[in-house]
């Protein structure tokens, strides 16, 4: 199994908009995070700088690098692209930053 974890920043004042929206996440979504091997998936966010941090746990052959090339994860990212900050105006995709595991105990 594989740990990742990444940052988001998520827009001041849109956490309920955010929440409600994962609430009903699309099934295809889920479906094409499950085909890529992610077998467990956390959102958390912190308030004092409205950062989101994305946790998972991957299958050693995932291809979750290739969730971004998806008609359905461009979809996605439009839908929520006003609550987020993303890479441009006209470019949907949020600014997302890895994080660096330091520790783990098992």
């Amino acid at each position: 199994m594989i740990r990742r974890s990444f940052r988001m920043t998520l827009k001041k004042g849109k956490l309920e908009e955010y929440r409600r929206k994962h609430d009903e996440v699309w099934p295809k979504i889920t479906e094409a995070l499950t085909d890529a091997g992610v077998t467990n998936y956390s959102i958390y966010y912190h308030q004092k700088d409205n950062t989101l941090i994305e946790y998972m746990e991957l299958k050693e052959d995932n291809t979750f690098d290739k969730l971004e090339d998806l008609d359905i994860l461009k979809k996605w990212n439009v839908y929520m692209k006003d609550l987020l900050i993303t890479k441009s105006e006209e470019d949907a995709t949020p600014i997302v930053e890895e994080l660096q595991e330091v520790f783990h105990h098992k």
